[in-house]
């Protein structure tokens, strides 16, 4: 569906993605993850168009994005920053956008209103909050009936209850439809209960790009107890000749996380007959914050 290859951007020396590899499917929800500065922002300008790569390529079903109206009329993009036009308010948009997209619901658009009732269709947008506009983004975002969302930070400012209803809405879609949604943000437990894919970026290049099981699959989070006189060869970095990410101890247990799967840790560890053993599942943002501190972004003691 979505397919980024070998793409590199150079901005004034400064080199801001550097030869990116990405792979969405049709259907999928692909969650775009990484620190301040890693480029997000930078290869979502690329998808939809704004920007033109220096090299590589850039396709949506093998058609290249960049001055291609046909293709940029299937995509719905909400950027973090967002434009509408002065004192226009809902209905003014809602005209606005019927006439550049064919597809445009306006029978959606009503029905919005009935579940969406905080906003103000009457109001001049500029003038309501921020919350409130990002609402106004999603209505007419969601009105496209396009087969594509891109979603840059997409439910920044709005409450937990209105979060919640956003991203039910957007997953309706994704079944019914089989809308493709590529979002980036830093909520990453949000991301978790909806993300297919998983893509983390760090300093212009991709780290890595799996399934979201298969991350959490090659990390092993566990707690564990031993007897004084069965304790297994274990280090700082590692144990049992497995890379070790994070060690705490409480008490008489240990908390660890592991670089390997949860079968091989654990076959590892059975001689040694511990009195506990126990997997704890790894959260994205436990998985974020190791795979980056191998790249020296891991979270580092502060001394006050």
């Amino acid at each position: 569906m979505i397919k980024v290859e070998n793409v590199t951007k150079t901005f004034d020396g400064f080199k801001a993605l550097d030869e990116i590899n990405l792979n969405v499917e049709k259907g999928s929800v692909y969650g775009l993850v990484g620190p301040n500065g890693a480029g997000k922002s930078t290869i979502i300008r690329h998808l939809t168009g704004i920007y033109k790569q220096d090299s590589g390529s850039i396709t949506i079903d093998g058609q290249e994005v960049f001055d291609n109206a046909d293709v940029k009329k299937r995509i719905a993009y909400i950027p973090d920053d967002l434009y509408f036009f002065l004192n226009s308010d809902m209905d003014d948009m809602a005209k606005f956008y019927k006439g550049i997209y064919k597809n445009f619901s306006m029978e959606r658009f009503e029905k919005l209103f009935s579940v969406i009732t905080s906003i103000d269709r009457k109001k001049t947008i500029r003038k309501m909050s921020k919350g409130m506009q990002k609402q106004a983004a999603f209505i007419l975002a969601m009105c496209m009936m396009s087969d594509i969302m891109i979603l840059d930070e997409p439910v920044d400012g709005l409450d937990p209850v209105m979060r919640r209803q956003i991203w039910s809405l957007m997953m309706q879609d994704v079944t019914e439809r089989k809308v493709t949604v590529l979002v980036s943000s830093h909520n990453l437990r949000e991301l978790e209960d909806v993300c297919d894919t998983v893509g983390i970026m760090n300093r212009g290049k991709m780290l890595m790009e799996r399934s979201l099981f298969s991350m959490q699959d090659g990390i092993t989070k566990l707690q564990i107890a031993f007897r004084e006189d069965k304790m297994p060869a274990m280090t700082e970095d590692s144990i049992e000749g497995f890379k070790l990410l994070n060690s705490q101890k409480s008490g008489s247990v240990y908390t660890l996380i592991v670089k390997c799967s949860d079968k091989e840790i654990k076959d590892k560890l059975a001689k040694y007959e511990p009195l506990l053993l126990d997997s704890i599942p790894l959260t994205l943002e436990e998985i974020f914050i190791h795979e980056l501190g191998g790249e020296h972004y891991g979270i580092k003691e502060i001394i006050l």
